[in-house]
């Protein structure tokens, strides 16, 4: 029986190559003040710890509806690893028979393939859309029309970056040593630079060979992840237009692998893994 004065939150933990989100069913009702809320879950001391929460909600242009808060509390567009983990909890919580379904974000309607294996939910592709690397639309502050590996002034110096966007704005950095990036320092830096008008997320890459590439990821809120779906597709692309790589390419994290291939329509196909790990009750004091 709940104390006068607080509220239960039913959620469920689940991770995409470690980055973790705490999904919340809202398709009947929506939780108070989630940026505040995000903030108070995400704590990994005194909260569930996590990079964030994602709300699935209903959605009158598509099967369901996804909301993403940083840890930070602040909202991002679109989440590549969080719109495969809701693809898996709606399946396997029995919300939709579909293994084709429609997931509308704030960077449009995205298309899902979920792969079942004994009626569970193992792995899901996503049709991230088109990139663009159009200064405008990432949106980026560029005298040129587009920035890909123009020299960007740090306190570090300069650094040499490509911009692009995938449905949320993106750095890509190619290095030669993943181990010696002061990931940490320079990421932060980064994401806060003047060029971007509401920040962005920094992805760190090595190339491996012309189909894989290593990645280590800052997250715009969440700080670095095991993770980033749109920053595995981003560096993928910018690999790809920059002549370092070809389609399809295996981008390599640390919490594992994603598969990134560009369509011959221009669309961006990023496959990988959704792990459930736990379900859980939060509980909050009603303000």
């Amino acid at each position: 029986m709940l104390s006068a004065g607080m509220e239960e939150i039913l959620f469920t933990k689940m991770h995409g190559l470690g980055n973790d989100y705490l999904y919340i069913n809202c398709l009947a009702s929506m939780p108070r003040d989630p940026q505040a809320l995000s903030v108070e879950m995400s704590r990994r001391h005194t909260g569930a710890g996590s990079d964030g929460i994602i709300l699935i909600c209903p959605s009158e242009i598509a099967d369901f509806k996804m909301r993403i808060f940083n840890a930070d509390g602040s909202e991002a567009r679109m989440c590549g690893n969080g719109s495969r983990c809701v693809g898996k909890y709606v399946y396997d919580y029995g919300l939709t028979d579909k293994t084709e379904l429609t997931l509308e974000t704030m960077s449009g309607v995205k298309t899902l393939w979920l792969n079942v294996e004994n009626g569970v939910v193992v792995s899901v592709t996503v049709d991230m859309g088109r990139p663009t690397f159009e200064c405008s639309e990432i949106p980026v502050r560029c005298p040129e029309d587009s920035m890909i590996e123009c020299p960007v002034p740090t306190s570090a110096g300069e650094v040499v970056l490509t911009a692009v966007s995938m449905g949320n704005p993106h750095g890509v950095v190619f290095v030669d040593n993943l181990d010696v990036v002061d990931v940490h320092g320079l990421g932060r830096e980064l994401e806060m630079h003047s060029i971007w008008p509401d920040r962005a997320n920094i992805e760190f890459v090595r190339i491996v060979d012309d189909g894989n590439i290593s990645m280590r990821v800052w997250e715009r809120g969440s700080g670095e992840t095991m993770a980033c779906g749109t920053g595995a597709c981003a560096a993928a692309v910018a690999a790809i237009a920059t002549r370092r790589c070809k389609s399809p390419v295996s981008v390599h994290l640390p919490g594992g692998n994603l598969d990134v291939k560009l369509g011959d329509d221009g669309h961006v196909l990023m496959s990988g893994p959704a792990v459930t790990v736990y379900e859980g009750r939060y509980f909050r004091y009603k303000s």
